[in-house]
């Protein structure tokens, strides 16, 4: 039986594969990429799909790395649909053909998310680290646009594309997307390594909310846009995952259950994978889901505060990375000891001049 005041995730990320034709510098995958050979098999990913399922999730994302790349992606939407679980692919489009988006339809796929890496095919081919993505992934559009397949548009945004977000917008509208996500770069995984390339300037960063705020207004009728400004300029942090397991978890290829996708870059936290228990007894009994659910955990300046069951503490992996402590008060909250060393790291990356060196994804 459930654990009082633990309610049950509604959503899940299964991270089928690491393995990605593009190469974002800001890819969240972790720095080590799990290998083909780890990757758990379709009958086990079956059996997590059920077992999600009974848990309470509603909602499965299917991403990667490229999650195209299983070449059993399409019993993998069947297994999921059987269990009753709403499907979004996650993708690049490269790797799709409209024979195998139609077998995945066929299978029972409900929504697909589309990322774009930027416009043009310099740009986006330039940050996808791929020749000729940029082609490919409007083909891809077009046969979703042909199926009639609901279709989200992810565009990652940073410093080498979020004055193009304007065309963006439209590129949305062009494409038939029902929903935009405007989402700026999180600082984990490879875009950490990156950080100082990608980090828009505070100027960006306000005219594309007012950029946002414009297109809301006057595109009634057009793609719902779901905007996610950068952590770093904000005064309080926002509630990363609705809370340290209180609404989803993510599954690594290897099994691997997780409280959010970076989680794993906090030292002294024991993870469990599928194969030793089962996602129920991970999540109401796991260590690694109690290490900061609720509030007990926080450090007095956060439980106090008026916002403690707004933002939760903010992002433990953010502290982690920033500060090194994932216990601390997230320092994009204004009201954080550490908010003084990330204003100095915004000045240091901001006075950054020259062309930005891209470190891509291995």
């Amino acid at each position: 039986m459930p654990e009082p005041r633990i309610s049950p995730p509604t959503a899940m990320l299964a991270e089928l594969t690491h393995r990605c034709p593009l190469a974002c510098p800001y890819c969240s995958n972790p720095l080590e990429l799990t290998a083909k050979a780890s990757e758990l098999s379709t009958d086990t990913w079956a059996r997590v799909f059920a077992e999600a399922a009974d848990l309470g999730v509603l909602q499965l994302h299917l991403s990667g790395g490229e999650p195209a790349a299983r070449r059993d992606l399409e019993a993998l939407v069947a297994h999921a649909r059987a269990a009753g679980l709403y499907t979004n692919l996650i993708t690049s489009g490269v790797g799709l053909t409209r024979a195998r988006l139609e077998a995945l339809e066929a299978a029972g796929l409900d929504h697909i998310q589309l990322s774009v890496q930027g416009v043009t095919p310099e740009v986006a081919d330039l940050v996808g680290g791929y020749k000729g993505g940029f082609a490919r992934k409007m083909e891809v559009a077009e046969h979703i646009a042909a199926l009639g397949l609901p279709l989200t548009l992810n565009a990652v945004m940073h410093r080498l594309n979020l004055d193009d977000l304007p065309a963006t917008l439209a590129l949305a509208e062009r494409l038939g997307a029902r929903r935009i996500e405007v989402a700026c770069v999180q600082f984990q995984g490879w875009a950490l390594k990156n950080r100082g390339a990608l980090q828009p300037t505070r100027e960006q960063v306000e005219k594309a909310k007012e950029i946002v705020a414009e297109a809301r207004r006057s595109r009634q009728g057009g793609p719902v846009i779901d905007f996610v400004p950068p952590d770093y300029y904000a005064d309080f942090p926002k509630a990363c995952m609705g809370g340290w397991g209180s609404t989803g978890l993510n599954i690594a290829p290897d099994g691997t259950v997780l409280p959010c996708h970076a989680a794993q870059t906090i030292p002294g936290l024991r993870f469990q994978n599928v194969a030793e228990a089962s996602l129920s007894d991970i999540w109401y009994r796991g260590s690694a889901f109690a290490a900061y659910r609720g509030t007990d955990w926080m450090p007095e300046l956060c439980r106090t505060c008026d916002r403690r069951d707004v933002d939760f503490g903010g992002c433990r992996c953010q502290a982690m990375a920033i500060l090194g402590d994932a216990s601390a008060t997230d320092p994009v909250c204004r009201k954080s000891p550490g908010r003084q060393q990330l204003d100095a790291l915004l000045m240091t990356e901001g006075a950054a001049g020259g062309d930005p060196v891209l470190i891509y994804r291995g």
